[in-house]
């Protein structure tokens, strides 16, 4: 009986470093304002925070450690908007743990290059882009997020994409994008039309995710506003607004663990 015990503590360890070893990189945007109604008016933007947050809490209570990166080191923005109490429900406890936490922590105001991460590639066994108005003006049109997809996607790394991010998808040309066939999430028609009549009350110029990604060849899926969903398809989650992290930690951490056995 002691021998099984000090087994099970051992390969208990033998995870828990393996984990520690293993980093998952936050790729995220250094936007802060976004251009509606062709320019006529300017909104605060940036990253969604709990999209951020949840995500970064979940993989790092698992064990893994993390890396950030935005383009040219900028440190990432909060998108005030996802301040609101309505994006956090119960956790508002955990929402004042992230604002410190963006406040705070040395690694996500010191964030390293595209650049940078993209010679380090091999070091990381994941890749999570959080969502957030912000990806859409800078991410979008940043030649080293197709790098850094078609990597992760060739080496079958967990690559998670949430909310605006599985837009991104798009930065690689048809012909060369791994991800054809694959089904996919993301914010959804009505909740675009929601966002942009009731809180920002404007048009983007990026915009009708959903229907590029089909126009694409993804298999796009989606489920009601405000709905706890994800997709994952092979190395692929994705998943479709800020009230989905759950569902979205889950199958990231799934796919984690599928890596790891794999290799």
């Amino acid at each position: 009986m002691k021998i099984r015990t000090l087994i099970i503590v051992l390969v208990l360890l033998a995870n828990a470093v393996s984990a520690q070893n293993n980093k998952i990189l936050f790729v995220m945007s250094a936007s802060d304002t976004l251009q509606l109604n062709n320019g006529e008016k300017l909104r605060q933007t940036g990253v969604f925070l709990n999209e951020f947050y949840l995500a970064y809490k979940s993989v790092t209570e698992a064990g893994y450690t993390v890396d950030f990166a935005t383009p040219n080191g900028i440190v990432a923005t909060i998108d005030e908007e996802s301040i609101n109490d309505k994006y956090w429900k119960n956790n508002l406890e955990v929402k004042n743990e992230a604002l410190t936490f963006t406040e705070t922590d040395s690694l996500f105001n010191s964030p390293k290059t595209l650049e940078k991460v993209i010679k380090n590639k091999s070091d990381y066994i994941g890749l999570i882009i959080p969502g957030g108005q912000g990806l859409m003006i800078d991410l979008k049109d940043d030649i080293n997020i197709s790098i850094l997809l078609k990597y992760f996607a060739k080496e079958n790394k967990p690559t998670g994409l949430i909310c605006h991010a599985p837009s991104l998808i798009l930065t690689i040309p048809k012909e060369e994008n791994p991800y054809i066939g694959f089904k996919v999430n993301s914010v959804s028609p009505f909740e675009e039309f929601v966002i942009e009549r009731f809180i920002m009350k404007g048009k983007p110029k990026n915009r009708k995710i959903a229907k590029r990604l089909k126009k694409m060849g993804l298999k796009y899926r989606s489920k009601l506003p405000k709905a706890n969903y994800a997709v994952k398809d092979r190395n692929l989650v994705t998943s479709q607004n800020p009230f989905s992290g759950t569902a979205f930690n889950k199958l990231y951490l799934e796919a984690l663990t599928e890596y790891l056995k794999k290799n």
